[in-house]
């Protein structure tokens, strides 16, 4: 019993101590029952916008027009809705208009509140949950058009419906007028219109751009076959109109991302059909690259994780192509079953699901958990996919052949990665011998710099703080990892110093937590050369290690262009914009001297430590991937980068115009 109290004691004074230590930071008015705090309506909304829209930055911005337009298009999931306008306004306002059913315009029952106003002002609130109204949808949380609201300075709404055109005005989330009619149309006019004006006291920007949307909208009209989708622009200055329509779906939607690659074979392989109330719809094609680029949605909500639709996918191809190529003899007796990585290579692919109930794995529609959905894809790709290569022989013994050459060489790459392998101690020198490692040995506090050639990796190797910073040297420019197979790409010199450096492995063997270093920066000189020499190396690290990107881990330097000197003071400047505005500041006359740096080697050490590597000082650019429009980011670097010369001057001709500080 005293032993109990003594332990009880011990634990009393722990908690004196601790509350002792908690002085400094006290609130001294009381906490009661009136602390808390109920925000009612939309007010959590305009509290904090970000746990609705993700950020007030364009992306949160962009994010107002999907919502609205992803109502419209729920309506044609449904099968009422066959046409849908987005147009940006001369005030920078954006109207959506749509000819489905309408929103309904009666009294709510339960709650005798007119229907508009519910979607309108009450979050939680919508036509979308359970079997009523809509049997699939992507708004599940009957959030959309309520946080849409409260982050406009001003909404307006207008639905056709039932003859009688209904109107409705709101501000900042609080309705200004009623639900009124305000004229009539004909009984089979329907739809709704939505214009509303993004609030500038809330986001840091209220320009939408033209660019951004475009995409969206032209990914939701591949998904939706048929669906006529407009975008018009009507600012001045920036007038234009895209119309997208695609009666072939996502066959076409593969045939977009393919453009930039040579198909193996003209057909583009499409399933669809429907299992355990989930429908399943599939387009493939491969081509002569090595990279797979396989896109999947549920409910047109882009899943860029994937999920179980995802994995349904995998599997029926994997088990599929090899019982083909076992059962004719294009794979022998003795030889391994084809990987799923084989046959994938150089696939193009869209796997687009609707579930009547969709569940994601975490807070954010990322990947899909539904069990049902792996079942669905696997059976309707399966049945399909082996009648399709019975009657296409041919077609099956090409990418057959495709995949038993890749095969061979995931082989070769396996024996290849041995040599990126980092030894033990143990095991002698484990390090690339070009590298100037740093002291410290904690991840968190490292960085290297890979720079280009041996005269600024010199002046780096001076300039730098041994303790934390390690250069690392490249001789020449590395292989173009987008015209290659693993196996070659592992072959390359600098390449392999590279990822022995990161010490993370590659591919299979990638493991980020061994990561030696938190920064790794690409330092090169600011000119063509430079530029081509980044460009190879982000494409090497978007490809095989995209996971080093994705945690912003990979930046960009930015050396100056110009020092210029008067007297005893030295200027920098990083464009030519700074240029004029520091020559425009210190007078511009014979007394100054303007040296254009060509390479990082013309700098001597302490120059290049104070412009570009002294944390203090520099600037950098971290790199990151936008994961809404990976398949974007896929084919521009497909089309970049790729042996076909036709797209690369397309996107030459189109974004020349954009170019600057070009060495000629």
């Amino acid at each position: 019993m005293e032993e109990k109290k003594e332990d009880r004691n011990e634990i009393f004074d722990e908690v004196r101590e601790s509350t002792q230590s908690l002085e400094d930071t006290q609130v001294t008015e009381e906490y009661g029952a009136d602390n808390i705090q109920v925000l009612e309506g939309l007010e959590a909304v305009r509290k904090r916008p970000g746990m609705y829209i993700g950020s007030i930055s364009s992306r949160g911005l962009h994010h107002l027009v999907y919502e609205i337009v992803d109502n419209s298009v729920d309506e044609a999931l449904a099968g009422y809705c066959t046409e849908i306008i987005v147009r940006i306004n001369e005030n920078n306002s954006v109207t959506v208009i749509d000819n489905g059913r309408g929103i309904p315009t009666g009294i709510n029952s339960k709650t005798g509140v007119n229907a508009v106003e519910l979607v309108f002002g009450k979050l939680h609130a919508g036509g979308k949950f359970g079997s009523g109204g809509y049997k699939v949808s992507g708004g599940l949380h009957g959030v959309g058009a309520s946080v849409v609201n409260a982050l406009s300075e001003h909404l307006e709404v207008t639905i056709c419906r039932e003859g009688k055109i209904h109107h409705q005005e709101y501000s900042r989330g609080k309705a200004i007028t009623e639900v009124e009619v305000i004229g009539d149309c004909p009984e089979e006019t329907t739809g709704t219109t939505v214009t509303f004006l993004p609030d500038d006291t809330i986001f840091e920007e209220t320009v939408f751009d033209f660019d951004i949307l475009q995409r969206r909208l032209r990914e939701m009209a591949f998904l939706m076959k048929g669906l006529k989708i407009t975008l018009k622009d009507v600012r001045p200055e920036k007038e234009q109109e895209k119309v997208y329509h695609y009666e072939g779906g996502i066959k076409e939607f593969v045939q977009y991302i393919n453009r930039s690659n040579s198909p193996l074979y003209d057909d583009i392989l499409y399933f669809e059909g429907e299992k355990n109330d989930v429908y399943v719809e599939v387009a493939m094609q491969h081509n002569d690259g090595y990279n797979e680029g396989i896109y999947t949605f549920v409910n047109n909500i882009n899943t860029p994780e994937g999920g179980t639709h995802l994995e349904g996918f995998k599997r029926s191809l994997t088990r599929i192509f090899n019982d083909y190529a076992r059962k004719n003899k294009l794979l022998k007796e003795k030889e391994e079953n084809l990987s799923g990585e084989d046959i994938r290579e150089g696939l193009s692919a869209i796997v687009s699901v609707r579930v009547i109930d969709p569940q994601f794995e975490g807070q954010t529609k990322q990947k899909l958990g539904n069990s049902e959905a792996s079942t669905a894809v696997n059976a309707v790709v399966s049945e399909q996919l082996t009648v399709f290569l019975e009657q296409n022989p041919q077609i099956a013994k090409i990418i057959c052949e495709k995949s038993v050459l890749a095969q061979r060489a995931r082989e070769a790459a396996r024996n290849a990665r041995e040599l990126t392998r980092r030894k033990s101690p143990l095991e002698g020198n484990s390090l690339p011998g070009k590298l100037a490692d740093c002291t410290d040995k904690n991840p968190e506090n490292c960085e290297i710099f890979i720079v280009e050639g041996d005269s600024a990796g010199g002046s780096a190797k001076t300039a730098r703080t041994r303790k934390t910073q390690a250069i690392l040297p490249l001789r020449g420019k590395i292989l173009n990892v987008e015209k290659a197979r693993l196996d070659r790409i592992l072959g390359n010199a600098e390449i392999r110093t590279m990822i022995t450096a990161f010490g993370t492995g590659i591919h299979e063997d990638f493991d980020i937590t061994k990561l030696r270093y938190h920064k790794i920066i690409i330092m090169t000189d600011a000119d063509v050369d430079g530029a081509h020499i980044a460009t190879l190396l982000l494409t090497f690290f978007y490809r095989f290690m995209p996971d080093l990107i994705r945690g912003g881990y990979v930046y960009l330097a930015k050396p100056p262009l110009y020092q210029i000197s008067r007297g005893q003071k030295k200027y920098y400047a990083y464009s030519d914009a700074e240029l004029n505005n520091i020559l425009q500041e210190i007078g511009r006359d014979n007394q100054n001297k303007i040296q254009r740096y060509k390479g990082l080697g013309e700098m001597d050490a302490s120059q290049l430590w104070e412009t570009t590597m002294d944390p203090e000082t520099r600037i950098l650019s971290r790199v990151l991937i936008d994961e809404e429009n990976v398949q974007d980011l896929d084919m521009t670097f497909t089309t970049l980068m790729g042996d076909e010369v036709e797209p690369r001057r397309e996107f030459i001709e189109v974004n020349a115009k954009y170019a600057t500080n070009i060495d000629i």
